[in-house]
């Protein structure tokens, strides 16, 4: 058995709860579950009718997007897993259902949700009318719209179109994890039994997947490139002598996990890249098909793709592939203009960062401020002639990063620049080898990671030599050093020169630089909270000291944000400060497991979810502390995966300014009534209730209440 199969076993069982903890047992949300209701949030957006067209179109795009990722690697996981234990493998798996009945019910509540994205996708289609913007397919082409179509596929597409016939293969052909497929039926009038097969994959990466037609003043007709090879399909298989087609849209959703194998003679790079190669070939996990799909092409394709009962076979839509629907083209009569990012007051009269670092902390709130303040600090490094050494984190990047830019500058002056560069973020493994290699070409060291660990820490230390005197400064963030992101994802970033943030963010690169001699330098990091080593028990122990002044009668409270909620023993840590008397209020954007309706809680546990524009992203917590209050922002949500499988970091934040303006932050969303949603046991979703008082949207208040920042 490979190694890797063992490990991805033991992460599987971390990822669903599987620590034993001695209490009395309260029944949570399965994860899953718990996934697939934030997902609806989401699609609430899309039906919303004060939300902008466009960006309901966003949203759907989002949703459909979110669910691919979601049957690639939770659904795999699951199936995975009963796999397993067919295999007459036990896991003591303290799971709240089982595997199989977990699948049955994601089943029940993706059927439901594929109808309600139908009906919305419908109604946004007569809103679309209204503002003359009509999606025509290939029937209802005008003549001049015929022979653009025509026009526009000899010259843009019918170079990258290769229809696969393949009833004449022995073997069905590779197909594609992110594209859609067109089965093609053709036959001739005059024999109804005579007919043949064909796959056509739209090449929506190389072309686009949106094609603007001539239209009418004051109107915008737009063709899907699907429509335009369907209009095409006499010419395509002009040689078959074929006169009567029907194509429909399919796609195959496939198992992502990479498995890296036990191979001592491969380097950890020549693995991950092996790893992709068998993801490719990763077994299907969803089927979704044009419910108008011809039966025997149905059929035929159930058959050659192996698919059972148990497959995920998902009838839906004309439209598949509904991610490119975040990129519908701009033709609304009113588009929403996105806010523009704020310049930082520290910065607003200063032409260097570092100047104004090295004076005080500096909290940037993202996408409200500009990110341009992290590469900027960057770009002064890189020519500072004092500057010798930048060491950074690194795990999604931008496409064309600005931060990458700046660390090859450095790099090119001298400097000793070193990327801590995550091959193992799932989707960005290519991304990240890609940038490996240009990075290395120019003389940067570039760290590869802890094995059966992903580095999530977001960090950064720079150091510079003045009158023989070492100065560090630099920054952590809860977000990814991406400047495309960091326009709609809501983050906080510390830009410090605390010597004890430095010195422990000093001491966690000496570990990725050293990780074979062990965690024995992370263990003396004081300031920093850090997974895998101490931050599970150092909020643990805040937890702890919050129930013994709640028991004593003193003030007690808990401020919590974070993206997920699934670890059980925080879960039950949280039960038990609950019931204890703690004020426990949380912002939970995603996963929530946690069953708060208990009488027993009494009210004393209470979370929202926020979906808005911006994507909100960022983790805080804040303990009361006996009125000394202890602030933090991390990287790490409270998830299994993120508390012992990571490297993740949480710093306390020690300015009293921007304590108080993290938890105004905070105190805003737990006020919004426009865009929270109520996080209960039952997973209703429900808005948080406004009757009679002030409509308060967070996004708009926080952007406000930034914008007045002196």
């Amino acid at each position: 058995m490979r190694l890797s199969k063992l490990n991805f076993i033991r992460f599987m069982v971390g990822l669903y709860l599987a620590r034993s903890i001695n209490m009395n047992k309260k029944q949570l949300i399965p994860r899953d579950i718990s996934w697939l209701s934030f997902n609806a949030r989401v699609l609430q957006e899309a039906n919303d009718h004060t939300v902008p067209l466009r960006e309901r179109i966003r949203f759907l795009g989002i949703f459909s997007n979110n669910m691919d990722e979601f049957f690639r690697v939770r659904v795999a996981t699951l199936k995975r897993m009963i796999e397993y234990a067919e295999k007459g493998r036990k896991l003591n798996m303290h799971l709240e259902a089982s595997p199989q009945k977990i699948l049955d019910e994601i089943q029940i509540i993706v059927l439901k949700q594929q109808n309600e994205f139908t009906r919305i996708w419908n109604n946004i289609l007569k809103e679309l009318k209204k503002q003359k913007i009509f999606l025509i397919d290939e029937k209802h082409l005008s003549k001049e719209q015929q022979q653009f179509v025509k026009t526009f596929f000899d010259e843009q597409v019918r170079s990258n179109v290769i229809p696969l016939m393949i009833e004449s293969l022995p073997q069905m052909p590779y197909l594609r994890e992110k594209s859609i497929y067109l089965g093609v039926v053709m036959r001739k009038k005059d024999s109804a039994y005579q007919q043949k097969y064909a796959l056509i994959e739209v090449p929506a990466k190389a072309i686009g997947r949106f094609v603007s037609l001539p239209s009418k003043p004051g109107e915008h007709h737009i063709i899907l490139l699907e429509d335009v090879i369907r209009f095409n399909l006499p010419y395509i298989f002009s040689y078959f002598e074929y006169d009567t087609f029907e194509a429909h849209i399919f796609k195959v959703t496939k198992d992502a996990e990479i498995d890296i194998d036990n191979d001592v003679s491969t380097t950890f790079v020549e693995k991950i890249q092996k790893g992709l190669k068998n993801r490719r070939k990763g077994k299907p996990v969803r089927f979704v098909y044009d419910k108008e799909m011809n039966a025997s092409m149905l059929e035929y394709l159930i058959k050659r793709l192996n698919l059972t009962r148990k497959s995920n076979i998902i009838p839906g839509g004309r439209i598949h592939n509904f991610r490119h629907f975040m990129d519908f083209p701009d033709v609304f009569n009113h588009s929403a203009l996105r806010r523009h990012a704020l310049v930082h007051p520290a910065f607003r009269n200063t032409s260097r960062v570092t100047d104004v670092i090295m004076q005080k902390d500096v909290m940037l709130h993202f996408p409200y401020h500009a990110f341009d303040p992290l590469i900027d600090l960057l770009r002064e490094a890189a020519i500072d002639p004092d500057v010798n050494g930048i060491k950074i984190t690194a795990y999604r990047l931008a496409s064309n990063s600005k931060i990458i830019n700046a660390l090859i500058n450095a790099s090119r002056n001298g400097k000793e620049v070193i990327v801590m560069l995550e091959l193992k973020a799932r989707f960005d493994e290519e991304a990240n080898l890609e940038w490996k290699n240009i990075l290395e070409e120019e003389g940067v060291k570039v760290l590869l990671g802890v094995p059966e660990m992903k580095i999530h820490a977001k960090i950064c230390v720079i150091k510079k030599r003045v009158q023989n005197k070492t100065i560090q400064y630099g920054f952590v963030s809860t977000g990814n050093l991406n400047e495309k992101t960091a326009r709609v994802y809501g983050d906080h970033c510390l830009l410090t020169s605390n010597r004890n943030i430095m010195a422990d963010i000093n001491k966690v690169f000496s570990y990725l630089q050293n990780w074979k001699t062990g965690t024995a330098l992370l263990r003396t990091c004081k300031t920093l909270l850090v997974c895998p080593i101490n931050m599970r028990k150092e909020i643990v122990n805040y937890i702890n000291k919050e129930i013994r002044n709640a028991k004593a009668g003193k003030p007690a409270e808990m401020l919590i944000k974070i993206n997920s909620l699934s670890d059980r023993e925080l879960i039950y840590k949280l039960y038990e400060a609950a019931e204890a008397g703690v004020t426990i209020k949380m912002v939970v954007r995603g996963i929530f497991c946690a069953k708060i309706n208990d009488k027993k809680l009494a009210g004393n546990l209470t979370a929202i979810s926020i979906v808005d524009e911006y994507l909100e992203h960022a983790r805080v917590m804040v303990f009361h502390n006996g009125g000394k209050q202890k602030v933090f922002i991390s990287s790490a949500d409270w998830m299994v995966r993120n508390l012992d499988h990571r490297v993740e970091v949480a710093t306390p934040v020690n300015d009293e300014n921007i304590i108080q303006e993290l938890k105004d932050i905070i105190h805003i969303q737990l006020r919004d009534n426009v865009k929270a949603r109520v996080l209960d046991s039952d997973l209703q979703n429900n808005y948080v209730p406004y009757a009679g008082k002030k409509r308060i949207r967070s996004q708009i208040e926080t952007y406000q209440y930034l914008l007045q920042k002196k």
